[in-house]
C-alpha cells in the first residue's frame, strides 16, 4: 500500500457468502463486510462486495492498492468435476499408474468399494519412449516423439500433463517434451511434474501434475474475468492469490500452478489463528471454522499452525505443502433428514447459497442447521447479517416439523434440538480426531471459534470435549479474510534426494541447501520483493530407515544435523509414542519456503462502550422448555464486565450462544473469552 492508495482488502469467497476485511491505513481500522456469493461468476460477487464496502466505510475504489484473494474456484472445480479435458504423457509402460494408485483399501468392509477416481481416461494417456534412473542419469534417451504427438493432436486435449519417471531428479526430458508439445499444440497449457511437485512417489507426483493441468484452463478463465473487471471506477489494485500453504502468490504463478490454490480459502482461517494465538498469549488453540457448507479444524501448537507435505481433495492426492486441516461437511446450510433406517442425519449435503436454508425464502424446502437455530430462537430472524436479511422463522419451524418431527414422532422443538445435537457430535468428533492423532489432549487447548455459524455451536462442542475456554475473535464471521489480510508472499521449493543424516553426507546436504536458498531468493527477486523483506525458511522430510512415511521437520538451524535429528526424534515420539534414537535416519526431501514480507500496518484498538448492558431478552427453547435469555450486542461489551449464561451475544455477522455455567468477557484485544464456571 502507499499513501496514494492506502486501502488493503482481503476477500474470501466461500460457497454461501463472500467475506471481506478492509484495512484503511489512514485510520488504522479494520472493517468487515459480507455479501452473497455469485456461483456463476464469483468475481461479480467480489466486485459487488467491494463497492458495498466502499460506500459503507467511506473509501473510494481508487484508494484500494492491494487485493488479497482467497478462493474455492479450484476446489469446487475438482469436487464438481468441472475440469478441462486433459491428456497425460508419461514414460512408456507407466500409463496406468494413475489408475492403479496405491492399492489402499479404505472401505475394508465394503463388498464393492468405490474405485479411486481417475481424471484422465486410458485412451488419453500416452507412453513416451524414454527412461531415467532414480539418480537422474539417463538409461534411455528421449526417442522419436512424432507418433506420440500425432496421437496427441488427434485427441485435441484442452490441457496436457507431463509426468515422467524420476523427473524430480532430472527434469530435462520433461522440459524437452513440453517444448515439443508447445510446437504441436500451440496455446494448450502444459503442466510438468518436475515443476509442480518435484518429489519422489510416482503416483502422488503424477496425480498432482494431472490436477494442475486440468485446473489451468478453469482458473485462467476466472482470472481473466477478474482482471477484465479491473479499472471500473478506478479500481485497479495489485492482486495476489492465497495458496494452500497460507502464503500469497502472483496471478501469473497462480495461473501456472493452480493446484496450489486447492485450500486457498480455508488456509486464511489458519493464518488468523496463528496471529490471534500470539496476540492473546494463548499458544495452544484449536481453530474451528464453521461456515455455510463445511467445518474446518486446524491446530495451533506453540503458536504455529501445522503444515503437511501432502493433502487430498475428494480422494485425489495432492503432493504439495498445505495447511494441516480436517474438513467435514457440516455447516449452517447442512441439510437435515431422516434416512431409511429412521436415523436423523445432518450433512454433508448442503443447501448452499442457492436455494439456501428454508428460512432464507429463496426456494429451499429441506430444513438445515440454520433453520434449527432460527426455530429455537437462537438466531434473531430480524437481525441476520446485522438486519440486512430477514429470515422466515415460521417456514423453518414448519419444514422441521414436517420433515424431521413427523417421521421421528417428535415435537418440532425436539426435532430442531435433535438436529443441533447430531451436528455438535459430528463437530466434536472432528476436533477430537484432529488432536488425538497427534497425541494431544483437548483439555490442554482453548477452542477458537469463527465462521458465520461457529459461535452457535462452539461452547456446546467445547463442553463435549472437556475444554474450559472458548475464544470468539473480532469479526468471527469474516476471520478467514482477516487472516488473509495479514499474510505474506510464499513459494515452496523442494528437492527430493535420499541422504543418510550423518556427517559423511553433510557436504552434499549443504550444497543442496545452498542451491535451494539461491533459487528461493531468485523467486523473491522476480516477484519484486525488496531485499530487506526476503526470508527463506528451511525444512526437511525425515524417516527412520525402512519406514514408508516421513515427518516434516522445521530446520531453522540448517545445516546443523544434530539439531534436526533431535527435533525429528521429539516429533516422532509425540506423534507415535516412541523414538528409535539409535536407528539410522534418512532425509528424503529438502524444502525451502521463499517468503516475501508484506507491510502490515498496525490495527487501532477497538472502541469500547461506556457501560455494558443487555439490549433485551429473547424466548429461547432449551432443555425442554422456553425461557427468556438476555441478548447482548457484542459492541456493547467492555473488558472487566463479564456476561453470565444463559445468554445470546449478537454481532453483525455472527451469533454466539452462551449456555448456563459459562461466562464471557471482552479481552482488551477485542476478542471475547468464554470460560466454564460450573
Amino acid at each position: 500500500m502507499s499513501e496514494a492508495r492506502p486501502v488493503r482488502i482481503a476477500v474470501d469467497i466461500g460457497g454461501t457468502f463472500t467475506d471481506l476485511q478492509i484495512l484503511d491505513a489512514r485510520q488504522g481500522r479494520v472493517f468487515a463486510w459480507k455479501t452473497p456469493t455469485t456461483p456463476a461468476d464469483p468475481s461479480e460477487g467480489l466486485l459487488t462486495g467491494v463497492r458495498e464496502a466502499a460506500e459503507r466505510f467511506g473509501f473510494a475504489l481508487a484508494d484500494v492498492g492491494l487485493l488479497l484473494h482467497g478462493t474455492t474456484i479450484a476446489t469446487n472445480a475438482v469436487l464438481e468435476r468441472k475440469l478441462a479435458r486433459g491428456a497425460l504423457l508419461t514414460t512408456a509402460g507407466f500409463e496406468d499408474v494413475l489408475e492403479i494408485t496405491r492399492h489402499a483399501r479404505r472401505e475394508i468392509y465394503a463388498l464393492a468399494p468405490d474405485p479411486f477416481p481417475c481424471l484422465i481416461p486410458r485412451e488419453l494417456r500416452f507412453g513416451v519412449p524414454e527412461r531415467l534412473r532414480a539418480d537422474g542419469s539417463v538409461e534411455q534417451a528421449l526417442g522419436d516423439l512424432a507418433p506420440v504427438l500425432d496421437r496427441l493432436r488427434a485427441a485435441q486435449p484442452e490441457a496436457v500433463a507431463i509426468g515422467l519417471l524420476h523427473a524430480y531428479a532430472n527434469p530435462s526430458h520433461e522440459r524437452a517434451l513440453r517444448d515439443a508439445v508447445a510446437r504441436a499444440l500451440p496455446g494448450v497449457p502444459v503442466s510438468l511434474s518436475s515443476e509442480v511437485s518435484p518429489e519422489i512417489r510416482e503416483y502422488e507426483r503424477l496425480s498432482t501434475s494431472v490436477l494442475n493441468a486440468l485446473l489451468m484452463p478453469v482458473v485462467k478463465r476466472y482470472l481473466d474475468r477478474l482482471e477484465a473487471r479491473l479499472g471500473e471506477g478506478g479500481f485497479a489494485p495489485r492482486i495476489f492469490l492465497v495458496q494452500s500453504n497460507g502464503g500469497m502468490c502472483s496471478l501469473r504463478r497462480a495461473a501456472e500452478q493452480p493446484a496450489r490454490l486447492l485450500l486457498s480459502g480455508p488456509s486464511g482461517g489458519a493464518l488468523a489463528a496463528e496471529r490471534i494465538a500470539r496476540r492473546l498469549e494463548r499458544p495452544n488453540l484449536v481453530a474451528v471454522d464453521m461456515g455455510g457448507t463445511s467445518f474446518d479444524v486446524s491446530v495451533v501448537q506453540e503458536n504455529r499452525i501445522g503444515l503437511v507435505t501432502q493433502g487430498e481433495v475428494d480422494r485425489l492426492p495432492v503432493r504439495l505443502p498445505m495447511v494441516e486441516m480436517r474438513t467435514i461437511g457440516a455447516g449452517g446450510g447442512s441439510i437435515a433428514s431422516v434416512d431409511a433406517s429412521g436415523r436423523l442425519t445432518a450433512g454433508p449435503r448442503s443447501a448452499g447459497a442457492r436455494p439456501g436454508p428454508v428460512c432464507y425464502r429463496r426456494g429451499g424446502t429441506e430444513p438445515t442447521v440454520t433453520d434449527a437455530h432460527v426455530a429455537l430462537g437462537r438466531i434473531d430472524p430480524d437481525f441476520f447479517l446485522g438486519g440486512a436479511m430477514q429470515l422466515d422463522a415460521e417456514g423453518a419451524r414448519t419444514a422441521i416439523g414436517e420433515r424431521i418431527g413427523a417421521p421421528l414422532g417428535l415435537t418440532q422443538p425436539d426435532a430442531a434440538d435433535g438436529i443441533l445435537r447430531v451436528t455438535n457430535a459430528q463437530l466434536a468428533a472432528a476436533v477430537r480426531l484432529s488432536l488425538f492423532e497427534k497425541g494431544l489432549d483437548p483439555r490442554d487447548f482453548a477452542l477458537l471459534s469463527f465462521g458465520g455459524a461457529g459461535g452457535l455451536h462452539a461452547v456446546e462442542v467445547a463442553e463435549e470435549l472437556g475444554m474450559t475456554e472458548v475464544v470468539f475473535p473480532r469479526e468471527p464471521g469474516t476471520l478467514s479474510a482477516y487472516g488473509i489480510l495479514f499474510s505474506d508472499l510464499a513459494q515452496d521449493l523442494a528437492r527430493s534426494r535420499l541422504y543418510l543424516a550423518n556427517d559423511e553426507a553433510l557436504p552434499d546436504i549443504t550444497a543442496a541447501l545452498d542451491g535451494l536458498r539461491a533459487e528461493a531468493l531468485q523467486r523473491l527477486q522476480e516477484d519484486g520483493v525488496p531485499e530487506a523483506q526476503r526470508v527463506v525458511e528451511i525444512a526437511a522430510d525425515l524417516r527412520y530407515r525402512g519406514q514408508a512415511f516421513e515427518l516434516l521437520v522445521p530446520w531453522p538451524e540448517a545445516p546443523d544435523l544434530p539439531a534436526l535429528l533431535a527435533r525429528f526424534h521429539a516429533q516422532h515420539r509425540a506423534r507415535f509414542s516412541y523414538a528409535a534414537e539409535g536407528e539410522p535416519v534418512e532425509i528424503v526431501t529438502l524444502r525451502a519456503t521463499a517468503i516475501g514480507r508484506l507491510d502490515k500496518p498496525e490495527e487501532a484498538p477497538p472502541p469500547w462502550p461506556d457501560a455494558t448492558a443487555p439490549t433485551g431478552t429473547r424466548q429461547v427453547w432449551s432443555a425442554g422448555a422456553v425461557a427468556g435469555w438476555p441478548v447482548w450486542r457484542r459492541e456493547a461489551m467492555r473488558p472487566g464486565a463479564p456476561v453470565s449464561g444463559p445468554a445470546i451475544i449478537e454481532e453483525a455477522f455472527a451469533t454466539h450462544v452462551l449456555p448456563a455455567g459459562w461466562q464471557a468477557e471482552a479481552h482488551p484485544e477485542g476478542a471475547l473469552i468464554a470460560r466454564r464456571t460450573a
